[in-house]
């Protein structure tokens, strides 16, 4: 199901029950399209370099106006966050920093592709959908796992051998504003093409008025909202996949991050309130394809990156802390001299919960990702 820059995928068995080798367990995959800005998400505020380096994207720290949210006096969370701030109270958040996959390509094609492939280059099947075909193998025909994609586009996370089927609802297929919104801005300096596409949008009643009130207007938490409905169902699917875009935020960041930023937590928190008793079986996997420059560039925002943040939430979640093998930001401590230096592999992240969580063996892992043995899986990410 697909609204504005949002999409739903889920999977789940033909029969009523849980699936083979699941139990109750609940995962969700969030994929933010654009690369997040980790750095901005998840501020390292105790960093003696951060302050300098981030100039004008740096928000005051917690306790000031308009403030971080404090993780522990040395990281901070966005205040758009504030309902994932609220998990990680709860112990039910684990912040994860300093993260990315294996790839280092600084493309949105290249890296969304990879990120979903879990490959270390692009494969035509998604690692969730491989993972899930061993399930299939351990089960009987009847009882085996299947996958549906609800919208017009099947992510490539579940692309591949298991069984999968599409839904598009009625209705939609008007291209989201932010689409819009990025075309009039790569258009902008150009004297010849500017004035054209400024006057096409004009035309289709796309001011820029018209842009900042639709992209207010975003789908995730209603989608959200469904996916929890469908993971708490007793016959229901056990795992689901969603899509939130708009992260790509080349100029005024500051101001073009609070939306989405605020959309991703809206939607993280009707998704608890819709999943009810089953939100303790549940884990979330929130990740983005790359992270940001560290420095502001001069548009008043960032460019493509390496390291960024990641969110693992849910009552099955051993949260209420960060994850970080800080590599800090000071002298030639930066990739390439201008990104964060990743240092947990993701790989690690997702096969911890396809083993610990979705209780999958060893061969489902090394479909799910191939050649990565150099990537174990991250242990200590679930309650006991």
């Amino acid at each position: 199901m697909a609204a504005g820059q949002a999409r739903l995928a889920v999977a789940g068995t033909s029969l009523p029950g849980s699936l083979p080798g699941t139990g109750e367990a609940r995962l969700v995959i969030v994929l933010l399209r654009g690369a997040l800005d980790g750095l901005a998400s998840v501020p390292a505020y105790g960093d003696p370099d951060f302050a300098a380096l981030r100039g004008g994207l740096a928000l005051p720290e917690p306790g000031q106006e308009g403030g971080l949210l404090d993780l522990g006096g040395f990281f901070g969370l966005h205040p758009a966050l504030s309902r994932l701030h609220g998990f990680y109270m709860a112990g039910e958040a684990l912040i994860l920093q300093a993260a990315a996959g294996p790839y280092r390509t600084r493309s949105h094609f290249d890296a969304q592709d990879m990120l979903e492939s879990g490959g270390p280059e692009r494969l035509a099947s998604g690692w969730l959908n491989r993972a899930l075909a061993g399930l299939d193998e351990a089960a009987s025909a009847e009882a085996s796992r299947r996958a549906v994609a609800v919208g017009a586009d099947m992510p490539l996370l579940l692309r591949g051998p298991s069984q999968v089927g599409m839904y598009q609802a009625a209705g939609g297929g008007r291209p989201h504003p932010d689409l819009y919104a990025r075309l009039a801005e790569l258009a902008h300096d150009d004297p010849v093409l500017g004035p054209v596409v400024a006057e096409g949008l004009r035309g289709r009643r796309y001011a820029e008025s018209r842009l900042g009130e639709e992209r207010r207007r975003n789908g995730f938490s209603e989608l959200a909202a469904a996916a929890g409905t469908l993971l708490a169902a007793p016959d229901g699917p056990r795992v689901a996949a969603l899509e939130l875009g708009g992260w790509d935020t080349h100029a005024e960041q500051n101001a073009r991050l609070r939306g989405p930023l605020g959309h991703l937590d809206a939607g993280l928190g009707a998704l608890r309130d819709s999943l009810g008793e089953a939100w303790r079986h549940t884990a979330v996997l929130v990740m983005t394809e790359f992270g940001r420059t560290v420095r502001v560039n001069g548009n008043a925002g960032t460019d493509h990156g390496t390291g960024g943040a990641a969110f693992l939430l849910g009552g099955a979640v051993a949260g209420g802390r960060v994850m970080a093998d800080w590599p800090g930001l000071g002298a030639g401590r930066l990739l390439e001299n201008r990104d964060l230096q990743p240092t947990l592999d993701l790989r690690r992240v997702a096969k911890g919960l396809l083993r610990d969580h979705l209780c999958l063996p060893g061969t489902a892992l090394e479909a799910a990702f191939p050649g990565s043995a150099d990537a174990a899986p991250l242990a200590g990410l679930l309650r006991g």
